[in-house]
C-alpha cells in the first residue's frame, strides 16, 4: 500500500529537504505553503483539512516557532484533525531546551496515533540560510550567547532521520535528540566558517537588549524581536551543552561535523562577497 506524505513547512530548512528525499524515492509527497495547492496557513484553520486529505504520515513543523503562545493550541487542533482524518504517523520537529516545545511534544504523543519527536539543537544552516547569513557575509556574528557552547546539528542529518522514521518501522513512540558530534562556542563556529570561506568572520557577544534593538533596527517587528531574544536567553544559558548520539543511532553513521557543513556551504558560494 502506498503511503502518502504531507510535509508541513515544505519550503523551510528541514521541510524542503525531507520533501526532496521522499520524492527521490518516488514517494507521493504534498508540501504546504500559503501559496500552495491546496494552500496552508497556520493562522487559518480552514486550510488544514484539505491539506490533510488522503494523507497517511505527516512531517510536522510549526511557524514561526513552538515557543510562541498560540503554538500549543494550534498543534493540538492540528493533531486532532489529523487523527480524525486517518493519519497514522506524526513526526514533530521540536527544539531542544524549550519548555513550550516539550508541551507540544506531549500533545502529539497523546493524540492517539503513531508519533515520533525529533528534538533538535541549533541548526548549522542558521549561518548559511536566512537567519545569520547576512551577519556572516558582513563578517560579524553578534548574538547574546556569551561563551556558551552548542552541538550544532546539520539539517541534512535531520532530514535523513525524518525520512528514516517516516518510511521505516521501529521508530513509533520514540523521542530522538539530534545534535552534532561536538560542542562549539559561537566563536569556534565563526572560526570554522572563516577557515572554510577564506573570509574574516568573527563572533561578537552582545547583551540581549543590544540584540533586540539591532533586530528591530534591521526590520524585525518589535514583538517578534522580543520573543526571539527571550528564547535565546533561555536556550543559550548552557542547558544544551551536551552531545547525543541519536543521529548515529538512527542512521548508522556519525552526525555531520560543523567543519564539514562549513566546507560544503562555502563551496556553494553562499558566503561570497
Amino acid at each position: 500500500m502506498t503511503t502518502n506524505f504531507l510535509v508541513v513547512g515544505g519550503t523551510g530548512k528541514t521541510g524542503r529537504r525531507v520533501a526532496d528525499r521522499l520524492r527521490e524515492r518516488g514517494l507521493p509527497v504534498r508540501i504546504t505553503s500559503r501559496r500552495g495547492a491546496p494552500p496552508f496557513d497556520w493562522t487559518d484553520r480552514e486550510t488544514w483539512a484539505p491539506a490533510l486529505k488522503g494523507v497517511d504520515a505527516v512531517y510536522l513543523t510549526y511557524y514561526p516557532d513552538l515557543v510562541v503562545p498560540e503554538a500549543a493550541a494550534d498543534i493540538r487542533a492540528f493533531a486532532e484533525l489529523a487523527v480524525a482524518q486517518g493519519v497514522g504517523h506524526l513526526v514533530l520537529l521540536s527544539g531542544r531546551g524549550e519548555e513550550e516545545a516539550e508541551a507540544c511534544e506531549r500533545i502529539v504523543a497523546g493524540a492517539g496515533t503513531g508519533w515520533t519527536v525529533l528534538r533538535c539543537s541549533w541548526f548549522a544552516q542558521n549561518f548559511s540560510e536566512h537567519f545569520l547569513l547576512d551577519a556572516v557575509r558582513g563578517g560579524e556574528i553578534a548574538l547574546p550567547a556569551g561563551t556558551v557552547t552548542e552541538p550544532f546539528v546539520d539539517v541534512r542529518d535531520i532530514a535523513d532521520v525524518a525520512v528514516k522514521v517516516l518510511t521505516e518501522p521501529g521508530h513509533t513512540g520514540r523521542l530522538y535528540e539530534l545534535t552534532g558530534p561536538r560542542l562549539l562556542s559561537f566563536a569556534d563556529a565563526a572560526a570554522d566558517i572563516a577557515a572554510a570561506s577564506g573570509r574574516d568572520v568573527r563572533y561578537v557577544p552582545v547583551s540581549a537588549q543590544e540584540y533586540a534593538a539591532a533586530a528591530v533596527e534591521y526590520g524585525v517587528p518589535e514583538e517578534e524581536a522580543g520573543a526571539l531574544t527571550e528564547l535565546f536567553a533561555r536556550v543559550l544559558d548552557g542547558r544544551n551543552e551536551s552531545v547525543t548520539h541519536d543521529v548515529e543511532r538512527v542512521l548508522g553513521r556519525p552526525a555531520t561535523d560543523f567543519r564539514d557543513f562549513a566546507r560544503d556551504a562555502a563551496a556553494t558560494g553562499v558566503w561570497a562577497r
